[in-house]
């Protein structure tokens, strides 16, 4: 079989409405199995000012509105045109990004017409509870999860450290790696400008500290403020730079009154912004891979994270940056402390792990979820 033959449907829950890492993969999968002459129709919510154009063909899946978080939409009915397009698009492997009611439904439909599905693992949704005080919910969460992903063929992990959590949590037995690379064209260390951090009140020597993602409680907002505090009660001069955007960004502006707030950033000026940083600070545990810490890396920052899933893949310890238990406060600010007070060592991770960061082609990447799609496609006309 030939990527040619594969007609590929492909469920998200959120294709391009709001811009993250995982979607932004998505797009750049959906664009390399296009160049390699794959069929491929996107069914995912349609809004009228989506966060960038989408790559490939869109039907739009009818969807709601989360109360707390308006930015996301959760598609809500499979059956009327969803449904009428997926049989007359008549694919031959199905690939789930997300657990939603609708891709339930898609895998549904397609172990009744024989079609093999793929699953896609893009975020650790179980372990959001805890950043709402429903940690009661998370053994349901993985019992959802566990039957939906034992409906599929395969499953994709960004990340091996991710993929061992699964085997744990007896997601599934067929696991393989879609890693994610990084446009290095984009990000690097090149983008760097003092004359943008003195624009912004920021000395050639000062010490930036970078938040880069999302503003949402689940990226462990109270654990980097947290150590911002113990780095201001230990004398260690720095300044803290927040580039995104989110609902907990009045929250997290009240715990770091003098940090500096960009709001979200694209393209260059995203590039530029993450460049003219020293450290980034990545104290999230529910990532599945954790691509603001490559785009970081890309750039020539050392990073610390928390030694969580995702992050554990990117970070070598002691060599391209530092891993910290997760909620551990006072080693944070040890590790920020000692980039503080040695900029050689700084260098020295921020170079290492550039060299890291210039090992992660897009194509290679995005070849392995094809390669994946043949197995399963041949798997099931073989059975």
């Amino acid at each position: 079989m030939e990527p040619t033959d594969l007609r590929i449907a492909l469920f998200s829950g959120n294709y391009n409405y709001v811009r993250d890492g995982a979607n932004q993969a998505l797009n750049r999968l959906v664009g390399y199995l296009l160049k390699r002459g794959a069929k491929v129709r996107i069914y995912s919510p349609v809004v009228d000012s989506p966060a960038f154009p989408a790559t490939g063909e869109m039907v739009d899946v009818p969807s709601f509105s989360i109360p707390t978080r308006k930015e996301y939409r959760v598609p809500s009915r499979f059956e009327g045109r969803p449904r009428e397009d997926l049989e007359a698009f008549a694919p031959n492997v199905i690939h789930v990004a997300s657990p939603d009611i609708v891709a339930h439904r898609a895998v549904t439909w397609a172990r009744a017409h024989g079609v093999p599905v793929v699953a896609s693992v893009h975020t650790r949704f179980e372990t959001y509870m805890q950043y709402y005080r429903l940690q009661w919910l998370e053994p349901v969460i993985r019992a959802i999860l566990r039957r939906f992903y034992h409906r599929c063929d395969a499953i994709v992990a960004p990340a091996e450290s991710t993929a061992a959590i699964l085997r744990a949590q007896r997601m599934a037995r067929d696991i393989s790696l879609w890693t994610r690379g990084v446009d290095r064209d984009q990000f690097n260390p090149e983008r760097r400008s003092m004359e943008w951090r003195r624009a912004r009140g920021i000395g050639d020597d000062d010490l930036l500290i970078v938040f880069l993602g999302r503003v949402v409680m689940e990226k462990g907002l109270d654990i980097f403020a947290a150590a911002m505090g113990e780095l201001g009660r230990r004398g260690v001069e720095h300044k803290v730079l927040v580039i995104g955007e989110g609902p907990a960004r009045t929250a997290f502006a009240r715990d770091l009154p003098d940090a500096i707030f960009t709001g979200q950033l694209t393209g260059d000026d995203l590039a530029q912004a993450v460049a003219s940083g020293d450290v980034l600070l990545n104290p999230s545990v529910t990532e599945a891979f954790g691509n603001v810490t490559l785009e970081a890396m890309a750039c020539g920052l050392p990073v610390v994270a928390a030694s969580a899933s995702g992050t554990t893949n990117l970070v070598r310890h002691g060599e391209t940056g530092m891993l910290v238990p997760p909620k551990d406060v006072a080693a944070y600010a040890d590790a920020l402390e000692a980039y503080a007070r040695d900029p050689e060592l700084r260098a020295r991770h921020g170079a290492a792990g550039l060299d890291y960061a210039r090992t992660m082609d897009w194509d290679r990447i995005n070849d392995a979820v094809l390669q994946v799609y043949l197995r399963v496609v041949g798997k099931r006309k073989r059975s």
